[in-house]
């Protein structure tokens, strides 16, 4: 895949500006709860995140509609610019608020638009250069959120939070330059649609799709509070980022090996099967009885969670109605953010286990039910090999 030209560029590019997303949350719990308190720095945290969720596909829209360039762009030099708002007000509690509304809605949808030029034909000659693309997508994602956090504990120890906040505004910006200046994202068009204010919404299929990625964004949410409190059980302190750590890595370590062969079926199955796996993968972590084990069975579940999202930002793809691919993709990633927040609240709420493969169970039953419903209709997608549609 690294043979292709600007390939390289463009993963490179786009994981360097979407690193603020694994900065942003834990440098304005630093920066502001030094003023606040860590109760205001949490909801701050938190706002930021839901202000992605909403903004991401109102970016990816305008994308869609005005090309990679502009929109992008003015979306990290926004975002940035809030950024350093809230680096300079940080004892302003109204500053630090509207800056990170602003920071989390203008946040430019760079995973979006990449993934819409794997898809576009304008960068990957084939369907499977296609596949490869996302499956180490999927992958690589994971290292946004270990070397994000690292770089604020990193940039704070040695000055202070505030210029961590400056970091994350400075490499927001440099890496959409590396996007946009590349001619396949300069040169990208996709096909005018009229107005419609649903979007890829109005396609029932995408819609069944995103309530799985919500309810698959679940456990993943909730692991960070139960790794506290499995941290707290087993008498380890450093459990509580070692259990998250450990999910990363077996996801970095699936996209590789999802992308490295061809899989049988069409991707849908796949999608199904992955999903269920991902459920199953959970289990070991709920009966562990000790760290080393818990560890160890973390990184079952991520051995899945990448494959699952490659297949899902495919199956996106394909599903997506003319004109709108970038928005469909912000779409899916909004939803996972979603269900990571409420696996995360209601994770805080009832610290229990069985979470974890409930929510992706929930996801699998939306598919299989999905899946029946298609073969009773005889839908003519599920005759299509793996590779080419969902």
């Amino acid at each position: 895949m690294f043979r292709v030209p600007h390939a390289g560029r463009l993963l490179a590019g786009t994981l360097i500006g979407r690193l603020p997303t694994g900065m942003a949350p834990l440098a304005i719990v630093l920066t502001s709860a030094s003023g606040s308190g860590y109760g205001l720095a949490g909801g701050l945290a938190a706002l930021y995140l839901l202000a992605n969720a909403l903004g991401g596909p109102l970016l990816g829209r305008m994308v869609d509609r005005c090309g990679q360039t502009r929109a992008l762009t003015i979306g990290a030099t926004v975002s940035s610019a809030a950024f350093l708002a809230m680096a300079a007000g940080h004892d302003r509690s109204w500053q630090m608020v509207a800056a990170v509304l602003v920071a989390g809605a203008a946040k430019p949808p760079l995973d979006a638009a990449l993934r819409a030029l794997w898809g576009s034909g304008s960068v990957m000659p084939t369907q499977e250069h296609t596949r490869v693309a996302l499956a180490l997508d999927a992958a690589s994602q994971e290292l946004i959120f270990v070397i994000g956090p690292l770089l604020v504990a990193g940039i704070t120890a040695s000055t202070s939070a505030s210029w961590a906040l400056v970091t994350t505004a400075g490499l927001g910006l440099v890496g959409t330059a590396v996007v946009v200046t590349a001619p396949p994202s300069r040169s990208w068009k996709t096909a005018r649609q009229g107005l419609d204010w649903l979007g890829p919404l109005r396609t029932p299929r995408l819609r069944v799709l995103y309530l799985t990625m919500v309810c698959v964004g679940v456990p993943m949410g909730a692991l960070t509070p139960l790794a506290v409190s499995e941290a707290e059980r087993f008498g380890d302190a450093g459990l509580s980022g070692a259990l998250p750590a450990a999910l990363s890595v077996g996801a970095f370590l699936g996209g590789l090996a999802y992308g490295a062969r061809s899989w049988p079926g069409v991707t849908a199955d796949q999608l199904l099967f992955l999903t269920g796996a991902f459920t199953l993968g959970w289990l070991p972590l709920t009966t562990a009885d000790e760290s080393t084990t818990a560890l160890l069975a973390c990184v079952v579940p991520g051995l899945f969670m990448a494959p699952l999202l490659g297949a899902a930002y495919l199956v996106t793809m394909a599903l997506a109605p003319p004109g709108t691919v970038t928005e469909a993709s912000a779409l899916l990633v909004a939803a996972l953010d979603i269900g990571c927040a409420a696996g995360s609240a209601i994770a805080g709420l009832a610290l229990t286990q069985a979470l974890l493969p409930a929510g992706s169970a929930a996801a699998f039953l939306i598919l299989l039910g999905a899946r029946h419903f298609r073969r009773r209709s005889r839908d003519p997608l599920l005759a299509i090999s793996a590779g080419t549609a969902p």
